[in-house]
């Protein structure tokens, strides 16, 4: 079985995040940063190595593969900011209407910049993806 590359481990948040190269979506991911704090109650942590993580879960699947990960996380990808934030099903969130530009896939939801969505509607779908979390976790 392949080992799991996404673990959490000591590298420094913010060391990652100063090395982001554009000015705004450094910028957006300190701000999200502050965002997944203030909503978990959590520090951020990095997984892997561009992963950063608010908490964590175990998971053991009926196949005996198991592990831990982030109940939310994000990353700065090189196309959009990718926040794993558990939509699954909730991809008729009424929440999302009001988002503004987005795209979404397998539980995650990518955006270009901050500018480009409601902060109050996302903040609330960070809050509804970590409740739920803890719910059935």
């Amino acid at each position: 079985m392949a080992e799991l590359k996404t673990k959490l481990n000591d590298a420094s948040v913010e060391d990652f995040l100063n090395k982001v190269e554009d000015d705004q979506k450094r910028k957006d991911c300190f701000e999200i940063v502050e965002m997944m704090k203030q909503v978990t109650k959590k520090e951020p942590k990095m997984w892997g190595t561009a992963i950063i993580g608010f908490g964590s879960y175990h998971y053991k699947y009926e196949s005996g593969r198991e592990g831990d990960m982030p109940i939310i996380a994000f990353s700065p990808r090189k196309q959009n900011l990718t926040l794993y934030v558990g939509l699954g099903d909730n991809s008729e969130n009424p929440l999302l209407e009001k988002l503004g530009k987005f795209t979404t896939g397998k539980g995650c939801l990518y955006i270009k910049r901050l500018a480009d969505v409601d902060r109050k509607a996302l903040q609330k779908l960070i809050e509804g993806s970590f409740k739920k979390a803890h719910q059935s976790g």
